[in-house]
């Protein structure tokens, strides 16, 4: 007998647990189940609602650079791709994996320096970022920017914008 069918015997037997143990198993348990899944989805709905904005912004753009790393990575694995073609989707998706531990840095400068919660998307030459503050202050959105720049060489574009909380 080889490995193989081995495995396949393996698995084969598993599953035919798995469906008599499925089959035996009383109603109410099942029933108790989707009862439990259904206040699970009202509660996952409540949690949602009140999720605050820069949560909401932080999945929005991981989803994004998600998309993004997945197209890069499909062209990393295409045979028909050229040498030159991988070598740029490497390079973009090794800086897209940077970016994230760039911009938590910059949230927490700013929360530890000023107190304030924010959102920060670097792109490219460009840095957004959104605090949540009640104190809406030039001085206070210039000395953000600084705090940002000084850990770069070269000049960025920073902007800062402020939302209530």
């Amino acid at each position: 007998m080889n490995k193989q069918n081995l495995w396949f015997l393996t698995l084969f037997s598993l599953i035919l647990v798995l469906s008599v143990y499925y089959i035996t198993m009383p109603n109410e348990l099942l029933l108790s189940n989707k009862n439990k899944e259904t206040v699970t989805s009202t509660k996952v709905n409540e949690i949602i609602e009140n999720v605050s904005p820069l949560v909401a912004m932080r999945v929005s753009l991981e989803e994004e650079r998600q998309n993004e790393m997945d197209v890069l990575q499909e062209q990393l694995t295409n045979e028909a791709t050229s040498g030159e073609e991988k070598n740029n989707a490497y390079e973009k998706l090794r800086y897209l994996n940077e970016l994230p531990g760039k911009e938590e840095k910059h949230e927490k400068e700013i929360k530890k320096e000023y107190g304030i919660d924010c959102f920060v998307k670097i792109d490219n030459n460009n840095i957004n970022s959104v605090c949540i503050s009640d104190k809406h202050d030039s001085t206070l959105a210039n000395n953000i920017m600084r705090l940002i720049q000084k850990s770069y060489d070269k000049k960025m574009y920073i902007t800062v914008k402020f939302q209530q909380s």
